[in-house]
């Protein structure tokens, strides 16, 4: 197996960091090891903003035209509408459930006789 250049830059992040040299003291067995100190960092807030100056938008030169009004509701048209779908709607749910009624009915003697 050949090895690269670049290859001995990449595997120092995987090795093992250095054994503690005499100097330092090693913590009592029973104590828990104290976490590094991190520098307090003092966030001074976002930068503070400029009003813009006068006129900053630029020109607009063309208007839409305005909206062009909705035709008027037939209320009673609409009434009637609602209650011929609900009539048809009432119809299948009433056929459907017949249906489902007389194959329960056929089942249901089929399993008694």
């Amino acid at each position: 197996m050949t090895t690269r250049s670049g290859d001995a830059a990449d595997d120092a992040f995987w090795r093992r960091p250095p054994e503690p040299s005499a100097g330092t003291p090693e913590p009592a067995a029973g104590t828990p090891a104290q976490p590094p100190r991190r520098p307090e960092v003092h966030y001074p807030g976002p930068p503070a903003s400029d009003t813009p100056p006068p006129g900053w938008r630029p020109p607009v030169h063309v208007q839409p035209p305005p909206p062009r009004p909705l035709p008027a509701q037939d209320l009673p048209g609409l009434d009637v509408a609602e209650d011929s779908a609900r009539t048809l709607t009432y119809g299948i749910g009433l056929v459907g459930g017949a249906a489902l009624l007389v194959v329960m009915c056929l089942l249901c003697s089929r399993l008694l006789f």
